[in-house]
């Protein structure tokens, strides 16, 4: 697939036929690697210069607006295959591939009847894209929220001793938990194990001699055990800070795990299931906003052209996908073509028609329409 073409139009004297054979024989001739195709853009109603003139201005800002939801909607779908391992599909507009979209661009009369005003159908392509990026924002948001949630207790689960759940560390045999006597965890720094060791009976009184047990290490801490009277339990809490250990009380229940194991598998499953319908929905909006596109395209082709060529409409539009190497030959070839067949208009009105053309980028350094239509 080609990632970049250009939507270009002539300017007709005789007949569009003879442009474009014109055409396809030059192209063929000097730069025979480029793909050339007709932009079949249907008759559309002018309306009066004036509206065509601040038409053309909202024309630029426009393409700009939906040509960023696309790249929006594209980059998630992306986004969703890289973090699912999911191969990429091609994207399409209602199953066509969307460079064969553009290429065999068919105008959709019931959804833009081509007598409405160019204003009225470029405001309903606008209205459109904007509810979808509105719609793909919302779904963003649900999904980033369910994987936040997710995140974070993968971070309890699998962060270091110092900030994660221990309960799935310990084991019913290694608490004593009776009227006078309970079981702390101490978190210890790797490197202060011996210390612990040799310390912690002595903390404060009635600590039980040698009921320090290590019940798992990780790269930074080590997790153990201690049993004492609950009456001292602050006290042992204070003086174990001051040297450094970190004392958490034990939370441990066989149906506190299995709520939280059900709640993972909950999370993992919404996870999923918002993952898989929020990439069909990008799929198929991609279709919608690429066809929107489309159509704001060949409208801004129809409208700059009036304002290039003047009235009535007499212009051979076209789509081609020259290669960097060609893009130069390839430019010298429409130019030609446009110079040529408007040579009078375009010198004579060179300030008019500059004036006029609000394309941007390159688009009025030519003597004929141009747009550059990016899909990655």
């Amino acid at each position: 697939m080609a990632s970049r073409y250009w939507a270009v139009s002539l300017p007709v004297q005789n007949s569009a036929s003879s442009v474009w054979n014109n055409l396809q024989e030059q192209i063929s001739k000097h730069s025979f690697d480029t793909p050339l195709y007709r932009f079949n853009i249907p008759n559309l109603r002018v309306g009066t210069l004036d509206s065509l003139l601040s038409l053309s201005d909202d024309l630029v800002r426009s393409n700009s607006f939906i040509e960023g939801v696309a790249q929006k909607i594209r980059r998630q779908i992306e986004e969703l295959q890289r973090v699912s391992g999911v191969e990429s599909n091609a994207l399409t507009v209602d199953g066509v591939p969307v460079d064969s979209y553009l290429t065999r661009f068919v105008w959709d009369e019931a959804k833009y009847p081509t007598m409405s005003p160019l204003k009225e159908i470029v405001d309903s392509i606008h209205t459109q894209v904007a509810k979808i990026e509105d719609d793909l924002k919302v779904r963003v948001a649900e999904y980033n929220n369910v994987r936040s949630q997710l995140n974070a207790i993968n971070r309890k689960q699998s962060g270091s001793l110092a900030v994660r759940d221990l309960s799935n560390l310990v084991k019913p045999e290694d608490i004593i938990i009776s009227e006078n006597l309970v079981t702390l965890l101490a978190i210890v720094p790797k490197y202060s194990q011996k210390d612990w060791l040799a310390s912690y009976e002595t903390l404060t009184s009635y600590v039980v001699p040698r009921s320090s047990k290590k019940l798992y290490e990780d790269n930074e801490y080590a997790l153990y055990t201690v049993t004492l009277f609950h009456r001292v339990a602050d006290n042992f809490r204070t003086s174990s800070r001051e040297k450094g250990f970190q004392i958490r009380d034990v939370e441990y229940s066989s149906e506190a795990q299995e709520n939280r194991k059900q709640e993972l598998e909950r999370i993992v499953q919404d996870q999923e299931s918002l993952r898989s319908s929020l990439l069909q929905w990008c799929y198929t909006s991609y279709g919608e906003v690429f066809s929107s596109w489309m159509h704001f395209c060949a409208v801004r082709v129809f409208a700059e052209s009036i304002l290039r060529y003047g009235l009535p409409p007499s212009f051979m539009a076209c789509v081609l996908s020259p290669s960097l190497k060609s893009e130069k030959k390839v430019r010298s070839i429409l130019d030609g073509l446009g110079d040529s067949s408007n040579s009078t208009y375009w010198k004579s009105e060179d300030e008019l028609v500059g004036g006029m053309m609000g394309l941007g980028g390159d688009a009025d350094t030519h003597p004929y329409v141009s747009l550059t239509i990016n899909l990655v």
